[in-house]
């Protein structure tokens, strides 16, 4: 019985260590965009298109890690 709990602590840990990843991820991607649009305000629109896009690719590494926690 201890080692099922011990497994699925660690598994929530393992997660959380693989969520900053993601989260790193995100904060580079808004850093860019802001970075960008104060340099070059005409392309604040194709900037936020692309941090979108690049903002939602590092978003699902992070539920992907999320459902395979639950799974294995």
């Amino acid at each position: 019985m201890e080692t099922v709990f011990v497994i699925s602590a660690l598994k929530v840990v393992g997660y959380g260590l693989g969520a900053i990843g993601p989260g790193v991820g995100l904060g580079l991607c808004g850093h860019g965009l802001c970075v960008g649009s104060a340099r070059q305000p005409e392309m604040a629109g194709k900037l936020f298109t692309n941090a979108l896009i690049f903002g939602a690719m590092s978003e699902a590494l992070a539920l992907i890690g999320f459902v395979l926690t639950f799974i294995f």
